[in-house]
């Protein structure tokens, strides 16, 4: 699965535990309140600004709580560049996670609406993104592009059912010594693109848990342990030539979605070959 969009890295981005406000998305993410498409769209772009859309969201129960937009090159794209958002609904909170809904989108013709289904595990303040790709609605910029986009919104929280039995039956599964290591093995690979070159960590360490709580075994556990290790980075390795090195986390937005479905799918599979 591609995005739809391609986020740079050290993107504006901001982040909170409570919604945000219209005044903190714009200071760090004003292409959402563009006023009109970029010039260079023709008059059959039908123009749907993304900050109407989130308006009707908020009034359907969704709440933003992390916009991210690309670093542009040319200024005159700063206003309508690639944007992301991440929303829960009031029904989708716990007290251990969070469901969001990805949003993205842009003004200048470089993507049209997409939605993707996530997951905020607040333990760790780290978003997961589901691998199911049932879960990924586009609404290209024609018709009533509101409404379509609100349509895919519950479309993907309905998607979350499914998630949630996922993640359950993952929690049920315990995987001794070996069956963790293959696992750890296996996410090395997605990270580091087959590893047709030396690793520069081992399965010990994306294995190690950074809190106590996360000291079990069971499939779950093991998923968040390997996830959080290889997107935060962090790792003390050695690089092909034997120098000393840390991982660096994965911070670009299509980097960090494209690694987090796959470890997802990873995850998965292991729980259906276990069930």
């Amino acid at each position: 699965m591609q995005l739809a969009s391609r986020f740079a890295h050290c993107s504006p981005m901001l982040r909170a535990d409570h919604p945000l406000s219209d005044d903190q998305i714009r200071a760090v993410v004003p292409s959402i309140y563009a006023e009109a498409p970029h010039e260079s769209r023709s008059e059959r772009y039908s123009y749907i600004p993304t900050a109407t859309v989130l308006f009707e969201l908020r009034k359907e129960g969704f709440e933003p709580f992390m916009v991210c937009q690309t670093r542009v090159r040319h200024e005159d794209r700063r206003e309508y560049t690639k944007h992301m958002l991440r929303l829960r609904h009031a029904s989708q909170i716990d007290g251990s996670e969070a469901n969001e809904i990805i949003l993205l989108n842009s003004h200048d013709g470089t993507s049209s609406y997409q939605m993707l289904a996530g997951m905020f595990r607040f333990v760790c303040q780290n978003g997961l993104v589901c691998g199911d790709t049932m879960t990924d609605v586009r609404v290209h910029h024609k018709g009533n592009v509101t409404e379509h986009v609100i349509e895919g919104a519950y479309e993907v929280l309905k998607g979350f059912e499914r998630v949630e039995e996922s993640r359950d039956s993952m929690r049920a599964i315990t995987l001794d010594e070996n069956e963790a290591t293959v696992f750890a093995n296996s996410a090395l690979s997605l990270k580091y693109d087959g590893a047709s070159k030396p690793v520069p960590i081992t399965e010990s360490q994306v294995l190690a848990p950074r809190r106590f709580d996360d000291r079990r075994f069971d499939l779950w556990s093991v998923f968040n342990r390997v996830q959080e290790n290889l997107v935060k980075g962090g790792l003390s390795g050695r690089s092909a030539r034997g120098r000393h090195q840390r991982t660096r986390a994965v911070e670009g937005i299509d980097q960090n979605v494209r690694l987090n479905r796959a470890l997802w799918l990873l995850a998965d599979g292991m729980r259906q070959l276990k069930a």
